[in-house]
C-alpha cells in the first residue's frame, strides 16, 4: 500500500505562471515605455496617489494568482481524495458483516506487540502506544522454552506455533533465525512447501469416503521414499509390496499415499477435502496470513505427487498447519485462531474478552478419530521415534501424542524443510502445534527435535 504521506499535488512546469521568467520581458536599452500622464501634484496629495497606485497594482496581480492557486488546489485535493479512496476497504455488505469475526481486527495489532511484551512467569502482555495493555493467550514458559531452542541452537530458519484444540486459543507463537531476523516477524504467516503433512489431507479424502479404514492395507510398488509416481504402479501378478495405512502414515510411506490420492480417494475427493481444509481461500479474516495453496493437478501424475506430499506448489502456513492439527485433535471441527485473551485500557477496565468461535467442520468426528489412530504411530514407530526417545528407548515425554513429519526441499528460503506437526495427549488433547525448520546446508535441529522441546515444557508438570 502507498503511504499517503507521499502523495502530492504534481507541480506546476518550472519557468511557467507568474513565478517564471516567460512573459515578463525586460526592457531594452532604446525602449520608451508609454506613460500614463497625471497633473503635476505635489506635497502629500501625490504621496497619497503614489500609494494608491501601488495597492491597485497589488490587487490586480494578486486576482490572476489567487484563481490560479484555487484551481490548482482543487485538482490537488480531489486526486488524493481518489487516492484515499484507492487505499480505503470498501464497506463490507451486511452479509460479509454477519460472517467477520467479532474480534480479528485486533490480531494483527497483537501481532505486532508480540516484540514488545513482558513475560511474568506463565503470562504475557504488551502496552500499545494510547496505554491499552493486550493479555496474550501465549504461556510465556512455553514460548521461552522454544525460542531459546531455537536460539541456542543458531537454527538458520525456525517457527513454531502452538494452539488450544478446544478453543482456538493459541498458547505459543515465536521464530529465530541465524541468517535473516527479518524473515522471523512474518514467518509464522508466510507459505512454504506443506512436504509431507499433506498426506493428512489425502487420507481424510479416502476416510471421509469409506475408501479406507485406518487398518486396510495397501499395495505399492517402488521405495518407500520414491519420488517418482511412475514406478508406484502395482503388478497385477502379484510381488507389490503391502503395507496398512496407519504403519505408512507414521512412516511416510510416499508410493503408498500418492496410489492412496489417485487410485482409491480419487482427484475429486481429493480436491474436495483441499477445499475444505481452507486452501484457496481467505480462511482467517483479519489474520494476516496468506491463503494456503493447491492448485488442481493436471494430470494422474500430478495427482499422485500431491497426494504423497511431493507437491513443491502445495503451500501452507505454519499457523493453518497449526489450526488444522488443532481442528483434528478437536473432533473435527475448526476453531478461528485467537491472540489476546483480553484488553485493559487505560482506565483500568477490561474488554474485548476472548470468544472461542468455531469456523467449519473439516471432518466428521469419525474421521477424526481414524486419522487420530494412523497418526500415533508417527511418535512411537515412525519418522519422529528418535526425536522423542532417549538411548535406551525410553519416552523423553510421558504422555501418548498424535504427529505426522514432512522433509521437502525449497527455494524461499533456499534450503531443505522440516515440519513437525502434533497434538497431545491423544485422549482430551490440550495442544496442538506445528514447527517448522528450514536448513541451508548443514543440519542444525530437526523440526521434530523443537517439537519435543515444546511438548516436555508444556507437560513437565503432568
Amino acid at each position: 500500500m502507498q503511504d499517503l504521506k507521499h502523495l502530492s499535488p504534481n507541480k506546476s512546469a518550472a519557468g511557467s505562471g507568474f513565478f517564471g521568467g516567460g512573459r515578463n520581458r525586460r526592457l531594452k536599452s532604446g525602449d520608451e515605455p508609454s506613460r500614463l500622464r497625471l497633473p503635476s501634484l505635489e506635497g502629500k496629495r501625490l504621496q497619497q496617489l503614489k500609494l494608491a497606485l501601488l495597492f491597485i497594482a497589488i490587487v490586480l496581480a494578486l486576482v490572476p494568482l489567487s484563481v490560479f492557486a484555487l484551481r490548482k488546489s482543487e485538482s490537488a485535493g480531489s486526486h488524493l481524495r481518489a487516492r484515499v479512496a484507492t487505499f480505503t476497504p470498501t464497506a463490507l455488505t451486511a452479509a460479509e458483516a454477519a460472517k467477520a469475526p467479532v474480534a480479528t481486527s485486533r490480531f494483527e495489532t497483537a501481532s505486532d506487540l508480540l516484540t514488545t511484551t513482558e513475560i511474568n512467569g506463565s503470562r504475557i502482555s504488551a502496552l500499545t502506544p494510547e496505554g491499552s495493555q493486550h493479555i496474550f493467550t501465549i504461556q510465556g514458559d512455553l514460548q521461552r522454552r522454544v525460542y531459546d531452542f531455537l536460539a541456542k541452537n543458531k537454527v538458520p530458519y525456525g517457527v513454531f506455533v502452538a494452539i488450544e484444540p478446544a478453543s482456538g486459543r493459541i498458547l505459543g507463537m515465536t521464530s529465530y533465525s541465524s541468517i535473516d531476523p527479518a524473515w522471523a516477524k512474518r514467518s509464522a504467516y508466510g507459505l512454504y512447501p506443506m512436504a509431507s503433512l499433506f498426506k493428512i489431507i489425502t487420507a481424510s479424502a479416502a476416510l471421509e469416503s469409506n475408501k479406507i479404514t485406518p487398518e486396510s492395507v495397501i499395495e505399492f510398488r517402488g521405495g518407500s521414499y520414491s519420488e517418482n509416481p511412475k514406478y508406484w504402479d502395482i503388478n497385477p501378478r502379484g510381488g507389490n509390496n503391502r503395507m496398512n495405512a496407519t504403519f505408512a502414515m507414521g512412516k511416510s510411506i510416499n508410493p503408498l499415499y500418492g496410489r492412496v490420492a489417485s487410485d482409491i480417494a480419487g482427484k475429486s475427493s481429493v480436491m474436495a477435502s483441499v477445499s475444505r481444509f481452507g486452501f484457496n481461500q481467505e480462511l482467517f479474516p483479519g489474520v494476516p496470513t496468506k491463503p494456503s495453496q493447491a492448485a488442481e493437478p493436471a494430470s494422474n501424475h500430478g495427482l499422485r505427487l500431491m497426494g504423497a506430499g511431493l507437491d513443491h506448489e502445495v503451500k501452507i502456513s505454519p499457523l493453518h498447519a497449526a489450526v488444522i492439527m488443532s481442528a483434528i485433535a478437536n473432533g473435527g471441527k475448526m476453531m478461528l485462531p485467537g491472540l489476546t485473551s483480553s484488553i485493559i485500557d487505560g482506565q483500568g477496565v477490561e474488554k474485548e474478552l476472548f470468544t472461542p468461535r468455531e469456523l467449519r467442520h473439516l471432518v466428521t468426528p469419525e474421521t477424526s478419530a481414524s486419522l487420530t489412530r494412523m497418526l500415533s504411530s508417527t511418535v512411537l514407530t515412525g519418522t519422529s521415534r528418535k526425536a522423542f526417545h532417549d538411548h535406551q528407548g525410553r519416552p523423553r515425554v510421558d504422555v501418548p501424542i498424535a504427529a505426522k513429519t514432512g522433509s521437502i526441499n525449497g527455494t524461499d528460503p533456499k534450503g531443505h524443510y522440516t515440519w513437525f506437526a502434533a497434538f497431545a495427549p491423544i485422549q482430551n488433547p490440550r495442544i496442538a502445534l506445528v514447527a517448522l525448520v528450514i536448513n541451508p546446508d548443514k543440519w542444525k535441529v530437526k523440526a521434530s527435535q523443537v517439537g519435543e522441546q515444546a511438548l516436555e515444557e508444556f507437560f513437565k508438570k503432568e
